[in-house]
């Protein structure tokens, strides 16, 4: 039962730093893309965070697809036709774009990573 309920909080962690990251990759500050650095540091240290501090591949997967899923949510239009991650010029590149692609790469690095643990164990010739 507390595993589950460490998941559960694990993925709602994920939603929340999902739609703050989302909202907030798009802030430039003199051309640069200040607000999609931030926000791809802060996921990457959620999800470390939660791998480490639970030592399970599965609550930091948990946070990875609450993460995705606000960030599939927030990247459609709107009822009223708002676009928070809005799609770029022919032939330009956006931090939505960067958001939209390094978020799973991140999660896939995160949750595939060795354990610790298993790393430590000595090894028997």
């Amino acid at each position: 039962m507390s595993r589950l309920l460490a998941w559960g909080v694990a993925f709602v962690g994920g939603l929340v730093f999902g739609v703050a990251g989302t909202i907030s990759q798009s802030a430039r500050i003199g051309g640069w893309w200040v607000g999609l650095g931030v926000a791809l540091l802060a996921i990457t240290a959620l999800l470390i965070s939660v791998r480490s501090l639970t030592e399970d591949r599965w609550a930091a997967l948990a946070t990875g697809m609450g993460l995705m899923i606000a960030t599939l949510v927030l990247s459609g239009a709107g009822p009223g036709g708002s676009v928070v991650v809005p799609q770029p010029p022919e032939g330009e590149i956006s931090s939505g774009q960067i958001w939209t692609i390094a978020l799973p790469i991140i999660v896939a690095l995160v949750v595939a990573w060795p354990s610790a643990r298993a790393s430590a164990r000595p090894t028997t010739n």
